[in-house]
């Protein structure tokens, strides 16, 4: 028995919808949690950047990122900025988030995917 992966994202995001679909497709049980309507903990947000480098959750070629203001931007240094930014405003989190399947993942491609899930090519 597989334990069910938790996809983050939101439902219109291109990237999200081609994991979502991925998953359907090869079997994989996953809850969809949209983080622009259910929102994010503190502590999962913080336990997403034990696990991975601020700088690969914040989308900086994103708009929400492109239309902070420069002094927003500059004032995102670390964990701890940068943890403020993504409860703040969840769009600037680079999408999707595969937690549950292995090493906490972001962003989607198919190889990505085969190779969390064991899967061959």
């Amino acid at each position: 028995m597989t334990k069910t992966a938790t996809l983050y994202g939101i439902p219109n995001c291109d990237t999200v919808k081609k994991a979502r679909t991925w998953l359907a497709d090869n079997g994989h049980d996953f809850s969809f949690h949209d983080f622009k309507k259910q929102g994010l903990s503190r502590e999962l947000v913080e336990g997403w950047l034990e696990q991975l480098d601020w700088e690969t959750l914040v989308n900086r070629k994103g708009m929400t990122w492109r239309n902070l203001s420069d002094e927003r931007k500059a004032q995102i240094v670390d964990k701890a900025s940068a943890a403020e930014l993504m409860l703040e405003n969840p769009s600037v989190i680079k999408r999707p988030v595969l937690d549950g399947a292995g090493p906490l993942s972001v962003g989607f491609s198919a190889d990505q995917y085969r190779a969390i899930f064991g899967q061959a090519g």
